[in-house]
């Protein structure tokens, strides 16, 4: 019998070399914070702010339309930004081969994709139609409804599970909206005051669950699909169904515009602008998500502001940059942690089918979540490997 080494005194050499410190060690506040301040946050936060200020040029440009050259054509603006998106995210699609081909998208899924146009078509115009009809403070108020339209749509269908203190960050930036609002109050901002305010605010409100109803669509298809394919789609029936709209109720209006060259200049702008923010909402969407981008398109009527104190002579007030400070803090705290998903592979079936008949995996237990980064910062946390001998 040949005797076998003992490695006993080896295994109990190694496990008295570890330092009780390492292991009892907590991550200091500095640590802390450049956890949550990390590169990833600062370009995402960035990135949303870039999304305000093209809706900060949007309103701009409808405001000189409206106001100065009495253009009332909100259908016919939204008309030109689906004709871009057809132009060159359509025309993408058409020349691509296999099944990113327009053809067989159109095949698996076109009557999904004409409802979300029509979705979008009307989310912009009720808003836009909103004007006429309340104040400019309660629509700024009542469009942050889309806000919990989209946690909620994305709770039951996309099956986002938030902590606490993304609840936290949601109510900070709602309380900086409501500071915005209490200053436009007290410096007398009731531009829009019509006879019907009732009518108008019912028409906010449908408009931002519509709009809810469109980001999380589009969270979904830029995740799960292509940001190519949801553009293309809304370029084709976008353009279509805006243009059926355009000739029912605007062409009479397109008449009575004094086309010269300032309407075509500011025309052409809104158009970039539009164009610009559909283009690039999917990109930051795919980083974040719905909820994240919304939280961070609530500084956008804080930029038309500060742009008004100089081209519209708007009055000033300090709470203002208080609810500016408050919206970005809000943002910090919804940012801080990641939300969990439960992922479950038949979930997402409904919209991907392909004619094909799904064969659902047999569970023997409950599903496991997964963890992802749907929030403005990305929280990595590695598992343990498991070895198995």
């Amino acid at each position: 019998v040949i005797p076998q080494p003992e490695h006993h005194n080896h295994v109990v050499t190694t496990v008295e070399s570890v330092p009780a410190e390492a292991v009892t060690e907590s991550p200091t506040l500095l640590q802390r914070i450049r956890k949550v301040f990390n590169r990833e946050l600062l370009l995402t936060l960035a990135l949303g702010q870039v999304l305000s200020l093209l809706i900060c040029g949007i309103g701009l440009t409808s405001k000189y339309l409206a106001d100065d050259f009495h253009a009332n054509t909100p259908v016919f603006q939204s008309f030109l930004n689906y004709i871009l998106l057809f132009l060159v995210y359509t025309t993408t699609l058409a020349v691509r081969q296999g099944e990113e081909n327009l053809l067989a998208i159109l095949k698996r899924r076109w009557w999904k994709y004409m409802i979300l146009g029509l979705i979008d078509i009307e989310a912009n115009y009720l808003v836009i139609k909103a004007y006429q009809y309340t104040t400019l403070t309660s629509v700024q108020l009542l469009d942050c409804f889309v806000i919990p339209v989209v946690l909620l749509l994305s709770w039951f269908f996309l099956l986002v599970r938030y902590k606490a203190v993304h609840f936290v960050g949601v109510g900070v930036c709602l309380l900086g909206m409501g500071c915005m609002v209490g200053a436009d109050v007290l410096v007398g901002r009731q531009q829009g005051l019509g006879d019907h305010k009732l009518l108008g605010d019912l028409l906010v409100l449908a408009g931002a669950t519509l709009y809810g109803i469109s980001n999380v669509c589009e969270e979904f298809i830029v995740k799960n699909l292509s940001r190519v394919e949801f553009l293309g789609m809304m370029g084709l029936f976008g353009s279509f169904f805006s243009g059926i709209q355009l000739a029912i109720m605007e062409h009479k209006e397109l008449l009575k515009v004094p086309w010269d060259w300032q309407i075509g200049l500011l025309y052409v702008g809104f158009s970039a602008c539009m164009f610009g923010l559909y283009s690039f909402m999917p990109v930051v969407i795919r980083r974040t998500s719905a909820a994240a981008v919304n939280l961070s398109l609530l500084t956008a009527d804080l930029y038309s502001l500060f742009c008004g104190l100089f081209l519209f002579q708007y009055k000033f007030s300090g709470l203002y940059l208080l609810s500016f400070f408050i919206i970005v803090l809000g943002l910090i705290l919804y940012s801080s942690s990641s939300t969990y998903v439960a992922q479950d592979p038949r979930v997402y079936k409904q919209f991907r089918n392909a004619g094909a008949p799904v064969t659902d995996a047999p569970t023997t237990g409950p599903m496991e979540p997964s963890v992802t980064y749907t929030s403005l910062g990305q929280e990595m946390e590695e598992e343990p490997r498991i070895r198995v001998a």
